[in-house]
């Protein structure tokens, strides 16, 4: 069944119409552009408890207290904006005449494109809402890049984006696919990116957050997705920058499992060659699709199964990276916008053999291998490759005797020399 989508106005004003739905729209950074969706939808005096913009810091932080990060556009900020406006409701809105009202509260902290065109513009948008009056709370945050390259697109956008939140909310929750895809409706392609999306409550008890952000690359709003044991989904960002990262690439249909043994030696040698502490380094396990997204878009089993291996890995105490990233050069183009100090990156030496064979390419080898090597180096990254048991030849393959064409011999040699890539040694197994 193919369901009509509706255009902004009209997903306000079903909101407005709806006698059951109270709340209020904090927005911060990027004017009030969504309660001025369900302002000029009409009907808004049914909806609409409270707008407010408190822009100014000191105003802001005696109403919802300071950040200890400095960083008003995060996801704290977000938390302590839904937390203060949603509890008010229940404070203030307590008489007999809103006892049959289901309340909620919106909240938003962005920053869009500066005068100079030199910011990130981003931002974090929620919406903490009840289901029956009296109810308990749920809760739907994530996290937006803006990408049009005026403030006044992005500022639409954001409003859009906001409608189809408090929208999907409503009418949505019971089908998270649904949820996240009615999220772009409205939108022009490459207008947003969003990278995280985070549910909690009773109403998402059965729903995996892996399989909802699964659903964010599914639908072409990420490339990759970030869990931590324990702590589950997080920006990527927030989580890299600044900070000495290793991956361990592994696909998410091999055969064999994760090799965490072989990973953890990697990573002792990775430490000893930036020497540097076990709190100072983040490992992570990549769990890549190779494209397969794009091969199989309605294929929910495929998700189910990719969401359980991604939970296993976790399960096991190793943070995981669920990225369609079918080469190394994406991965660590993806990686460079988080800013990391540095990055290492695991992978088996018969792939570079791959990379360095002409045969493998059409006419333009050299253009594509310039442009690789580039999109891969261009951080500091470090590719750390593990010796290969070559069964025919009897040998064992390391960067030292790895067949590489004529026309790539001098790069490579160039990359080996500047520790660009570096054999990983002393695997007893392979002796």
């Amino acid at each position: 069944m193919i369901l009509e989508v509706l255009d902004t106005r009209r997903k306000a004003l079903q909101v407005n119409l709806n006698e059951n739905i109270y709340g209020t729209f904090a927005e911060i950074g990027a004017g009030q552009e969504v309660a001025r969706n369900f302002f000029t939808a009409g009907a808004a005096s049914g909806t609409i408890a409270k707008t407010m913009s408190a822009y100014d810091m000191t105003f802001s932080n005696e109403i919802y207290g300071s950040e200890a990060s400095g960083r008003y556009v995060s996801k704290s900020r977000l938390e302590k904006m839904l937390d203060h406006e949603f509890e008010l409701l229940g404070e203030r809105l307590c008489s007999v005449e809103y006892q049959t009202r289901t309340f909620f509260s919106f909240a938003d902290t962005v920053t869009t494109l500066n005068y100079d065109k030199s910011n990130d513009p981003h931002g974090w948008l929620g919406i903490k809402f009840q289901l029956e009056p009296c109810g308990p709370a749920n809760e739907i945050i994530f996290h937006v890049r803006l990408l049009d390259s005026d403030a006044s697109l992005q500022q639409n956008v954001l409003g859009i984006l906001g409608v189809n939140l408090v929208h999907s909310a409503f009418y949505h929750h019971q089908d998270p696919k649904m949820m996240i895809e009615s999220l772009a409706d409205n939108l022009s392609t490459g207008s947003v990116e969003i990278d995280l999306i985070s549910v909690k409550g009773p109403a998402f008890d059965s729903v995996s957050e892996i399989l909802v952000n699964l659903y964010l690359i599914q639908k072409g709003f990420s490339s990759a997705g970030i869990f931590i044991p324990k702590e589950g989904v997080k920006q990527a960002k927030d989580l890299l920058y600044k900070k000495h990262l290793m991956i361990l690439r592994t696909r998410f249909n091999q055969k064999t499992k994760p090799d965490f043994e072989r990973f953890s030696h990697a990573v002792t040698q990775y430490k000893a060659y930036l020497q540097i502490s076990d709190t100072e380094l983040i490992t992570m396990a990549e769990l890549t699709l190779n494209n397969m997204m794009s091969k199989a878009v309605d294929d929910d089993e495929l998700l189910h199964r990719v969401a359980k291996r991604a939970g296993e890995i976790t399960d096991m105490g190793h943070a995981v990276i669920i990225s369609n990233f079918n080469r190394h050069n994406k991965l660590a183009k993806y990686l460079g916008k988080c800013k990391p100090k540095s990055v290492g990156i695991t992978t088996n030496i018969a792939n570079l053999k791959h990379i360095f064979l002409s045969d493998n390419f059409g006419e333009n080898y050299t253009n594509e291998l310039l442009a690789y090597i580039s999109d891969l180096f261009s951080g500091n990254v470090k590719l750390l490759t593990y010796p290969f048991r070559d069964i025919k030849n009897k040998t064992i393959v390391t960067t030292k005797n790895l067949e590489v064409s004529p026309e790539a011999k001098p790069l490579f040699d160039f990359l080996i020399q500047n520790k660009y890539i570096i054999d990983l040694e002393d695997f007893k197994e392979l002796k």
